[in-house]
């Protein structure tokens, strides 16, 4: 399929800024939720941009460079461990996705949205499921969230360097997994995530 003609058949109806929106960092025991809203540049094509789990972390640092100058607006919005904690994970990631609309220059036209729904939002929305391998804007969205996130998680890597978060981003691997039980969890773990709270090894 190709991921621009979704948009462009969307700009032939009338709508000509779509924000693509998606995020990084929904199933990790630590850091937060990144979300970001894309709107890409009319007739616009980055090779090789597709969904960011897709991608190697070099290939995602590339499409994040091309992705910047052929957009018109990136609005990024980010949730921390305490309040996922406060709020839930799924209503953390409607309040970062609320907040990347939010922090975009100006308003568009309608949201692609990756298989949520924004009721707080009063902007027309689609959400097709696995959205970021049908919309060019919400694959680039989904690269921008990945990227800041994972620069965010090296940055907490070097306050919390017995954790590894360099290497595993907070997910919930074997080596992270195994430092938790050894260390506990530190401030930026997700003291609600039932493994962080058990801190028992599914293995």
């Amino acid at each position: 399929m190709d991921i621009y003609q979704y948009d462009e058949d969307l700009r032939e109806k009338g709508f000509s800024r779509i924000a693509g929106i998606d995020e990084a960092g929904r199933g990790p025991l630590a850091g937060p939720v990144v979300a970001a809203a894309v709107v890409l540049k009319k007739g616009v094509k980055i090779s090789g941009l597709k969904d960011s789990k897709k991608v190697s972390a070099k290939e995602r640092e590339n499409l994040y460079n091309q992705i910047q100058p052929s957009s018109l607006d990136i609005g990024i919005g980010i949730v921390g461990p305490e309040d996922i904690d406060r709020l839930n994970i799924l209503r953390a990631t409607k309040i970062a996705m609320q907040l990347a609309v939010a922090n975009l220059s100006n308003p568009p036209d309608i949201l692609i949205i990756d298989a949520l729904c924004l009721p707080a939002v009063p902007i027309k929305q689609l959400s097709p499921v696995k959205g970021e391998s049908k919309s060019a804007s919400v694959a680039a969205a989904s690269i921008i969230a990945k990227v800041v996130r994972d620069r965010i998680m090296l940055d907490y890597h070097l306050h919390y360097p017995d954790y590894n978060f360099d290497k595993h981003k907070g997910y919930s691997t074997r080596e992270h997994l195994e430092m938790l039980r050894l260390y506990g969890p530190c401030p930026i773990h997700r003291k609600s995530f039932f493994r962080v709270m058990t801190l028992e090894l599914p293995f």
